[in-house]
């Protein structure tokens, strides 16, 4: 797990403390040729899905233009899928989606955990006691699990539904650091000051405590919408994936009903594999670059 960059207490901290904290961190960041090298990565990616389709003038993915599994040629760059498709197009639109869903998949499962985590941490005893024993619950169910029950119990899954459903399995780590966490830094000498001062609950988690983990939450985030795209694609090649929308992992679930391997239609099966593996891949290299940029101990001299 990713760990805060240690900060001193906030009380005692000068204002030109925190202004070489900011030029180290923006030294860091400009130093670390891991970090630009997976953004760049993943900004291509996002820009291939959001703007491709505009500027190779290819905005329909359902139009039928071959046969079954015609061989890449002009006018279908990468070929056709099972259904006469072109894969080119079926890309961008299912990057785009396996994308959106991964975005609303994270931001649901921070929201969760980080809820769940910071209330257990800050209040403890038997508040921390019962939403522990809660996340624990949750944590002894395979994902996998719920997620096919949950798909299999809604007769159309939209791309948002789905991204939800991911969501709501998928918290539970989270809440469990996010608690760690928040158990440490309610100690602080600047929280026992706001504290003193008459600041509530609220303002002490979201003045005091959160800011703290600003880093830590947003390197969640990134491992959240990694898995949030994998288990959509898992999902998906189980003929679970979102309704009426093209997914890297629709694709390669009609690839395997129809027999792409065996036939050797590479085009039907390689591109998204390869595009899945792409996007994992620059997520995981971006958060263990944020970590070493954030945490000075994990620094290459």
């Amino acid at each position: 797990m990713a760990t805060i960059a240690p900060v001193s207490n906030a009380v005692s901290v000068r204002p030109g403390l925190l202004e070489g904290l900011r030029r180290s961190l923006a030294i860091a960041t400009k130093r670390n040729r891991r970090f630009w090298f997976s953004l760049s990565l993943l900004t291509l990616l996002i820009a291939f899905s959001l703007f491709g389709p505009y500027v190779f003038d290819k905005t329909d993915p359902k139009r039928l233009i071959g046969g079954l599994y015609d061989s890449p040629s002009a006018e279908a760059w990468l070929g056709t899928d099972n259904f006469g498709r072109d894969v080119f197009t079926q890309l961008m639109f299912g990057t785009r989606t396996s994308l959106t869903i991964g975005v609303i998949a994270g931001l649901i499962a921070i929201l969760i955990g980080v809820v769940i985590g910071t209330t257990a941490g800050y209040h403890g005893g038997r508040i921390e006691e019962s939403l522990m024993a809660f996340t624990n619950i949750v944590i002894t169910i395979p994902s996998i699990v719920i997620l096919i029950l949950l798909s299999i119990a809604l007769t159309t899954r939209s791309v948002v539904t789905m991204g939800l459903i991911i969501g709501v399995t998928s918290w539970p780590w989270t809440a469990r650091a996010v608690r760690a966490q928040t158990s440490s830094l309610r100690t602080r000498e600047h929280v026992d000051i706001a504290r003193i001062s008459g600041a509530g609950a609220a303002s002490l988690i979201l003045r005091e405590i959160l800011p703290y983990m600003l880093s830590y939450i947003v390197m969640a985030f990134v491992l959240q919408l990694s898995s949030g795209i994998l288990q959509e694609a898992a999902l998906a090649m189980l003929g679970l994936g979102p309704s009426n929308a093209i997914s890297l992992g629709i694709m390669l679930h009609w690839a395997l009903l129809w027999e792409s391997v065996r036939t050797g239609a590479w085009w039907a099966f390689i591109p998204p594999t390869v595009l899945l593996t792409l996007i994992a891949f620059s997520l995981l290299l971006l958060q263990s670059s944020a970590d070493e940029i954030f945490n000075p101990r994990l620094r290459r001299k």
